[in-house]
């Protein structure tokens, strides 16, 4: 059968937005819900087990398929298929003794992991989530293999498919013990496992796909591949680095994790109980803030592949291109998602986590700015993994990470700033890395992305659109009335619908969005027709 049709980095992207919107929108009803029937110290209980799950995750799958979509991406560059295949035999049994080890740690030890986080009531989740990340790391091996092929379609029906059995299974499951009468930390074990059977169901999926659409037929002038011993080495060397730096954050995202419980009850002076309410409005913010950075991975995994097949090629320009529009399109999506998590953050936490403790509002709106260098660094860390320099994220990732470790342990234990000490190291660590990873980039690249040519013109249009969107929401409370949650509701939606209208016009009119952009998307010309975008004059090209 034939194989998929390539697609370009941006076509990828698109796709994968699709599956991004359709998830959260599946994720929204299941967190806001399990939020809001756990309360925030129930859910407090839900996410720390989830960090732990995170921490194994990453240790697993945030480094090598990066690593193997880039390589086969090279190897089919080069029109090595057997190259391909084996890349993937070898990665493949390669996440599976990842999978097993970390899945086995999860599962023999959750008392053990929960007591690190000072969360004992977490130890359920962690037993019921364990197996989850055996699947999702035999997953990532089929992704990595599709995504270097530059075919993004299987990653986004499997993220959908993930992400709907986890809100059928785990929300379910968490309503009916709680209505049985089972203890707070049983019904979130039940929410967790929602998350292992929808990591089954996708690996059933991708297993299915890999099968049937990349067969092994017999090639009639095989190349030669490697040996599996140098294909192993290539993945680690590659693999490796990112891992150590993704792992590394995560890690210190764990051990900032215990700091706040620990600071807000030893130095802050807040009971275990007002401790728990605290760091889980925190988190209900935080999964909030995680939005704009959804939308941006779908760019980041597709450019990856595509910037790699330009360096095989020697297209060191081409590259600089993919990589400067990369961060441009980057800041189109989240500078405006940031601003309007800021601007709007009083009835976003309000409707959608009503009754949640009264500083919800304010760390969303700071939440919200810390955002944007979280996303910028994503785009440049995937700059510099594509580009062969992986090892150098480390060092801006662990900078950060430590940075956000010293600042919550004084800012935390302050009581005057408490919890809002959080999200002012969040916004520090990010600071740090964007302005580290700058720096390699400028040094490392002839082709180097120019910021003024990034930042300035998503900047104006999204400045614009958080003023009018403030304005529209303050107008419609005074209209319409905030007094009952329901024209709280109304008023947000409305300023919401405003603000995307406000940007889109604002964006076309600044060029923050380009033809050429639509044009690389699917269906992108007759988008530009639609939305008034022509072709630039030639001398502003």
């Amino acid at each position: 059968m034939e194989q998929p049709k390539e697609q370009n980095y941006l076509h990828g992207a698109a796709i994968l937005t699709v599956a991004v919107i359709v998830t959260k929108l599946l994720g929204a009803i299941y967190k806001i819900t399990l939020g809001n029937i756990f309360g925030d110290a129930g859910y407090a209980y839900f996410y720390s087990a989830y960090s732990v799950y995170y921490v194994f995750l990453i240790m697993a799958t945030a480094g090598l398929p990066v690593a193997m979509s880039r390589m086969v991406a090279e190897a089919n560059e080069q029109g090595r298929i057997m190259q391909s295949r084996r890349i993937f035999s070898v990665s493949w049994w390669t996440f599976l003794v990842l999978g097993v080890i970390s899945a086995l740690i999860m599962f023999l030890f959750p008392q053990q992991l929960a007591g690190l986080l000072n969360r004992p009531e977490a130890a359920k989740s962690i037993y019921a989530i364990a197996p989850g990340i055996l699947f999702v790391c035999m997953v990532s091996t089929y992704r990595g293999y599709c995504q270097g092929c530059r075919n993004m379609t299987p990653t986004t029906i499997g993220q959908i498919i993930e992400v709907l059995v986890k809100v059928v299974v785990g929300l379910p499951l968490a309503i009916i013990l709680i209505k049985q009468g089972s203890d707070m930390e049983s019904a979130c074990g039940g929410a967790a496992f929602g998350v292992t059977v929808g990591g089954l169901a996708v690996l059933i999926y991708m297993f299915a796909y890999k099968k049937r659409r990349y067969k092994d037929t017999t090639i009639a002038n095989p190349d030669v591949p490697d040996s599996r011993g140098k294909i192993l080495g290539t993945l680690l060397r590659i693999g490796i680095p990112i891992t150590i730096g993704a792992t590394g954050m995560s890690l210190i995202s764990l051990i900032d994790t215990k700091f706040i419980n620990l600071r807000l009850q030893s130095a802050a002076g807040f009971t275990q109980a007002e401790s728990s309410v605290l760091f889980g409005v925190y988190c209900k913010a935080q999964t909030l803030f995680n939005l704009p950075p959804a939308f941006v991975n779908p760019l980041v995994i597709s450019i990856v592949p595509s910037i790699a097949a330009c360096i095989v090629d020697k297209k060191y320009k081409e590259s600089g291109l993919i990589a400067e529009d990369s961060m441009r399109i980057a800041m189109d999506v989240c500078l405006p998602m940031g601003v309007g998590l800021a601007v709007l953050a009083y009835p976003i936490m309000n409707v959608i986590y009503a009754n949640s403790h009264e500083s919800g509002p304010v760390l969303l709106a700071m939440m919200g700015i810390a955002s944007f260098f979280v996303c910028m660094s994503l785009v440049q860390n995937a700059i510099l993994q594509a580009h062969g320099n992986e090892s150098l994220t480390i060092y801006s990732i662990l900078t950060g990470g430590v940075i956000k470790v010293i600042a919550d342990w004084f800012l935390v234990g302050d009581p005057n700033i408490n919890i809002y000490g959080a999200p002012i190291g969040t916004i520090l660590c990010y600071i740090v890395m964007c302005g580290m990873n700058h720096v390699f980039i400028m040094k490392k690249y002839e082709y180097a992305p120019q910021l003024s040519k990034v930042i300035p013109r998503p900047l104006i249009s999204s400045l614009i659109m958080g003023a009018v969107t403030f304005g529209i929401y303050k107008l419609m409370a005074l209209v319409v009335g905030t007094g009952s949650l329901m024209r709280t509701a109304v008023c947000l939606v409305v300023a919401i619908a405003a603000g995307v209208v406000v940007y889109v016009i604002a964006a076309v009119q600044t060029r923050a969005i380009t033809y050429e952009d639509m044009t690389l998307i699917p269906k992108g010309a007759k988008l530009a027709a639609i939305m008034h975008i022509r072709p630039a004059p030639r001398h502003l090209k």
